[in-house]
């Protein structure tokens, strides 16, 4: 299993991105694909999930400005990021999580970098 993230770059507070995250297998594989980001000599923190059920889930500081959605065709989850601001500078992980098997699945990091 195979999570390929892209999507990250340079930005200007305000603007927005797109994190793209491509699985070489079916996303109903998993329970939950969500996004997560770290920032240096931080823990790393769920930023959005989206469930087998497509419930979403958000946490308070992006809630009105990113939207996670899927495209079970492509096999890909999507992160929509408007409105960036310069706390949301981190590096974003996809994660797929197996509930079943205990397993979770990582991306490589894409680097955002939202300027003042």
């Amino acid at each position: 299993v195979q999570l390929q993230a892209s999507g990250g770059g340079l930005v200007q507070a305000g603007g927005s991105l797109r994190l793209s995250c491509a699985a070489s297998v079916s996303i109903f594989s998993f329970n939950t694909m969500g996004w997560y980001r770290q920032v240096p000599g931080k823990q790393r923190e769920l930023v959005a999930s989206i469930s087998r059920d497509r419930t979403t889930n958000y946490i308070d500081s992006v809630k009105g400005r990113f939207s996670i959605s899927r495209d079970v065709i492509k096999n890909t989850v999507y992160l929509q990021m408007n409105s960036l601001a310069p706390e949301d500078t981190a590096d974003y992980y996809c994660n797929g999580r197996i509930r079943e098997s205990g397993t979770d699945y990582w991306g490589q990091g894409t680097l955002v970098t939202v300027s003042s």
